[in-house]
């Protein structure tokens, strides 16, 4: 079989408009956000206000990464040490991170073979655990049933703060992801949806929640130069009583994602153009699950995930050395021990180890691979091709 020659981690150039945005802020040498003259917003304030009424919210913050917009939603929210908070036992390392960094305790809760979390392990472990907060993964771009996840929540009191790092744009029932509960968390790291190197965006409809978040970004008294923060005396007392906690986003990065933001619906179709022919060729392959995506869900397909359940530990190796020799990086959930941004639970020692079996068993036959818009339809379709074949023959070889 033909190798794939194309790279999982080489994304788009960044458009000739972002270029000269950013080397119009370079030639001003005013690259703080609050470095502003008169009346000016400048680029991180004109970006939190198009992203606010992109993404249907009240306020938005621009930081310095998804991570810290996560720690900082918790904070903001009043978690803080020895509060428990509930998070998914399948995301990747910033979501503990984040509660950890609080000094906040995780409890993991267990995912399905969609690769969502289980509603109904999350209803137990809220009465067992008495939860401050839910911080909920949409890991590599699922979207539960919200609205029943919610109806959970809701009816424990228990108070949402939704990770979009992989969902921005993305949707239940044409509400979109991050605009479920107290705040939506997004990330603009390379390998996200919207490209500055790093950043986070912090969105929310609660201004004391949000004049908190503000004023622990590292606002000082500047809280007013915002493009979509609470109004002025919603910080009285806030200002006051708020550390900061420096986070803040600058003016190159959001020169950059501002002109990115208008085309992130036409690429939000490239993607799923892109993840919906491998997943069409692969649901028939046999021993491979494709997760289910619900007609409830607008997704954005700039990963793609499969199981092979049941499948030993020898066969995963196998398909993902032949795979790796073909030029396809698929990375494994299931390892004993990580490798690059691909972990689980049991290698995060900073959580209080936890019994998940059903997550343990899926994330067992897991693989991912990342699907970057410089992959054309036809690269996919070779990509598809060549996981099937691996799979194939690594499952012939185990059955001899």
């Amino acid at each position: 079989m033909q190798p794939f020659t194309g790279s999982f981690t080489q994304q788009e150039p960044i458009a000739d408009d972002a270029i000269a945005a950013a080397v119009e802020v370079l030639r001003s040498g005013r690259l703080h956000r609050y470095n502003t003259v008169g009346d000016e917003l400048g680029p991180v304030a004109e970006l939190e206000k198009a992203y606010a009424a992109y993404q249907g919210s009240t306020y938005c913050l621009a930081c310095t990464s998804g991570g810290y917009a996560m720690a900082t939603a918790l904070r903001a929210l009043g978690v803080g040490a020895g509060d428990r908070v509930l998070t998914n036992g399948f995301t990747l390392a910033p979501v503990p991170g984040s509660i950890a960094a609080v000094g906040a305790e995780a409890v993991l809760v267990e995912i399905t073979s969609d690769l969502v979390i289980d509603l109904d392990d999350l209803d137990a472990k809220i009465v067992v655990s008495e939860p401050k907060a839910m911080l909920l993964s949409n890991m590599r771009g699922h979207l539960c049933d919200m609205d029943a996840l919610m109806a959970v929540l809701d009816r424990h009191g228990v108070p949402l703060i939704e990770d979009c790092a992989h969902t921005m744009g993305a949707a239940w029932n044409r509400r979109k992801s991050g605009s479920f509960g107290i705040a939506g968390c997004f990330s603009t790291q390379t390998y996200k949806h919207m490209n500055s190197g790093e950043g986070g965006l912090l969105t929310s409809n609660d201004p004391e929640f949000m004049a908190r978040a503000i004023m622990l970004s590292g606002s000082y008294m500047l809280y007013e130069r915002h493009g979509a923060g609470p109004a002025p005396e919603v910080f009285k007392d806030i200002r006051l009583d708020t550390p900061n906690m420096s986070g803040r986003m600058d003016n190159l990065r959001a020169s950059i994602l501002l002109t990115q933001l208008a085309s992130l619906e036409t690429n939000i179709d490239r993607w799923n153009d892109r993840h919906d022919l491998v997943a069409d060729r692969l649901r028939s392959v046999p021993g491979v699950y494709v997760p289910h995506r619900p007609k409830e869900e607008r997704y954005v397909g700039s990963s793609f995930q499969f199981l092979m359940p049941g499948a030993s530990a020898a066969t995963m190796q196998q398909v993902v050395s032949d795979a790796k020799s073909l030029g396809v990086e698929l990375k494994w959930f299931g390892a004993d021990s990580p490798v690059g941004f691909t972990s689980n639970h049991q290698s995060w020692r900073y959580v209080m180890p936890q019994e998940l079996p059903k997550t343990d068993a899926i994330l067992a036959g897991l693989l991912d691979i990342r699907i970057p818009l410089t992959f054309s339809l036809e690269d996919c379709a070779q990509v598809a091709d060549i996981i099937s074949y691996v799979v194939g023959q690594a499952l012939q070889k185990g059955a001899a």
